[in-house]
């Protein structure tokens, strides 16, 4: 998981390609380069533009490796000698599947760790058994693997910490920084207060420190029913940051454990127990969303004031990046929970959805993940990015890898009616066109064919150059054929046309001819079902134009379209789950893991088209890549 050096001019046509239009596309002839779909901000633009024109003076590309604040601090960190070797990890909790915003947090800490010769912890923060299955750990685990993370011997668990989070807690409270309160829930939010509002002692905060001992080791031998008794940390009911107006350490929950079985009815809350295990395990920079901000200083008292003290020097430091923001998406865990458990989705691995299941399950590459993490970049700064950025990655990733084939998903029959009805001509095209090492595939080219229904018009109009009555097309690494004849059913709609070949144009050669379409012979097509996936959503942020904040009102009632009876070339008989393909013309197309059953035609689903087909971009967007256009044209 290797941080990605891109060169200067590439990242400086970021965020042009669409928005700035013609400028952009002049900006990437000039340099050299094809324009993509980042997000970056002007300055960065600007400062990639001001690099690449002194590099294509000294007349050679210069490399910037992509860098961020924290990628800096850690850097300052080991060269100061402050840390000798960098220790980060990635903590889910295992009560649900992981998505793209986990994804980034997943090439941040593993990417890191490579990247300056440390180690990662893959760490499963299982403290509410109630929420926790097997299920989300096998998938977790798989999601990380699959996205490259390696941990090695470092899989661990917040459970495999328990004793020694008991026995911090005990210290808290001999050394009068710990309380067990018999207040409810209830009361205990009323009693803390809130902004406007000053905190009151409940009766119970001057407990003396023997008698909440006394009860704390009682809620551990199971003596109490759930919610009877807590432990709350002592430390400022005046503070203006609510975490650290008492906040509740452990709680009573009589629930069996996936780890550690009925060993424990007391289970630590996540804020006491996510610092201690970072402490115990000498993580050197702990990485979390800003949501955590408001967190930090009672992440810094739990780790200060544990007892014994932590062996790591200096202690674990907190640092915060902007969370992932994915427009025409939601990647809320309540939110994603209801489209799965109300059924507006298939299950968890819904291709449709953000998270790793679905988007592996759908054909995504991994490469296009990690490429799409690295491109977002990590900031303080809220970002909202537009869901093509995401689909423009894995169109990157997968033109690397996809070999090529011909498929027709709505099929109409054409009979090449100069072509003797037994011969079939075996002709060779190129698994992939960059890559020659690939080899070579076979079409069978024969008498009847099938051709896309939308690659034919009765009437056309005056820029398609496809095929029309008496109009001649060439047929993809084959013959140019032209319309003769066309068949019609009862109602009007065309399902046949009688055709003729040029045999002077085979692959190529002969007159030159503007329209080219893929096809499919009949002889060797392999039957298909085809899911045409789409985006889940009909707005970038989906319930914001409800009154109630109704995200499901925004739900793209065509987000997918199963088409059957399409056919494929030979080539993709036998395809194995997972492989992906780019259906020339068409898009990328992935082999569908679950559902291909042998004796029934294959399953594929589509991953991206060739191009945006939303291509769209808000108004900010708008002003702030065509100001960047401005300052390059000047």
């Amino acid at each position: 998981m290797r941080s990605a050096s891109l060169p200067a001019s590439l990242m400086l046509l970021a965020a042009l390609s669409r928005a700035a239009g013609g400028v952009a596309g002049r900006t990437a002839s000039r340099l050299g380069v094809r324009p993509t779909h980042h997000v970056l901000s002007v300055r960065m633009v600007a400062a990639a533009a001001g690099k690449a024109g002194k590099a294509g003076k000294a007349g050679k590309a210069e490399q910037v490796v992509a860098t961020n604040f924290v990628r800096n601090i850690i850097k300052d960190d080991l060269e100061s000698g402050k840390h000798r070797q960098l220790v980060t990890r990635f903590p889910p909790e295992p009560n649900g599947f992981l998505h793209i915003g986990h994804a980034k947090s997943i090439c941040l800490n593993f990417g890191l760790a490579e990247e300056f010769g440390g180690k990662a912890y893959m760490r499963l923060d299982d403290t509410n058994p109630l929420k926790e299955e097997q299920l989300y750990v096998d998938s977790i685990l798989g999601d990380v693997k699959w996205l490259g993370g390696e941990w090695e011997d470092r899989l661990t668990h917040a459970s495999d910490y328990f004793e020694q989070m008991y026995a911090c807690a005990e210290q808290l409270v001999q050394d009068g920084k710990a309380y067990v309160d018999s207040a409810s829930p209830e009361m205990i939010r009323e009693f803390r207060g809130n902004y406007a509002t000053p905190a009151r002692p409940t009766p119970d905060r001057m407990r003396p420190a023997a008698e909440s001992l006394d009860l704390l080791r009682r809620m551990r031998a199971g003596e109490f029913a759930d919610g009877q008794y807590v432990l709350r940390a002592m430390i400022d009911l005046g503070a203006a940051n609510m975490n650290l107006r008492d906040p509740v350490l452990y709680r009573v929950r009589h629930a069996t454990h996936p780890q550690t079985g009925d060993a424990w009815c007391i289970y630590p809350m996540y804020d006491y127990a996510h610092p201690i295990s970072d402490a115990l395990e000498a993580i050197t920079h702990s990485l979390c969303t800003l949501e955590f901000q408001d967190h930090r200083p009672l992440y810094d008292w739990v780790v200060q004031n544990m007892r014994p003290a932590p062996a790591c020097e200096p202690l674990p430091r907190q640092i915060e990046v902007s969370r992932l923001n994915i427009h025409y998406t939601v990647l809320s865990k309540r939110k994603l929970i209801r489209l799965v458990e109300e059924g507006h989705v298939g299950g968890w691995d819904d291709p449709r959805l953000p998270t790793i299941a679905g988007l592996r399950r759908r054909g995504y590459p991994p490469a296009a993940i990690r490429l799409f993490c690295e491109r977002t970049g990590i900031s303080k700064e809220d970002k909202n990015i537009d869901i093509s950025v995401l689909e423009d990655c894995a169109r990157e990733a997968l033109d690397e890898t996809s070999a090529r084939a011909m498929a027709v998903l709505r099929p109409l029959k054409v009979v090449v009616t100069n072509w003797p009805e037994d011969k079939v001509e075996l002709l060779e095209a190129p698994v992939h066109p960059k890559r020659p090492e690939a080899g070579v595939r076979t079409l069978s080219m024969s008498r009847v064919l099938y051709i896309e229904q939308d690659d034919f018009l009765l009437e056309p109009t005056p820029k398609f150059f496809r095929l029309s009555p008496g109009g001649e097309v060439r047929l993809r690494n084959a013959y140019a054929i032209k319309c003769d004849e066309v068949i019609t059913d009862e109602a009007g709609k065309v399902v046949e046309l009688r055709c003729t070949y040029d045999e002077s144009t085979k692959q190529g050669a002969g007159r030159k001819i503007k329209g080219i379409v893929h096809w499919v012979p009949e002889v060797a097509a392999v039957p298909l079902t085809v899911r045409l996936w789409d985006r889940l959503f009909t707005t970038p942020t989906p319930g914001a134009g409800d009154a109630e904040g109704n995200f499901l009102a925004d739900l793209n009632p065509s987000s997918v379209e199963e088409l059957v009876n399409c056919l494929g070339e030979a080539s993709l008989a036998g395809a194995a789950p997972g492989v992906q393909f780019q259906f020339e013309r068409l898009g990328y197309y992935a082999v569908d893991a679950l559902d291909c059953v042998p004796g029934s035609p294959l399953v594929l689903n589509r991953v991206v088209t060739l191009k945006d087909t939303w291509e769209k971009l808000s108004v900010t967007e708008l002003e702030a890549a065509n100001k960047a256009a401005r300052e390059l044209a000047e």
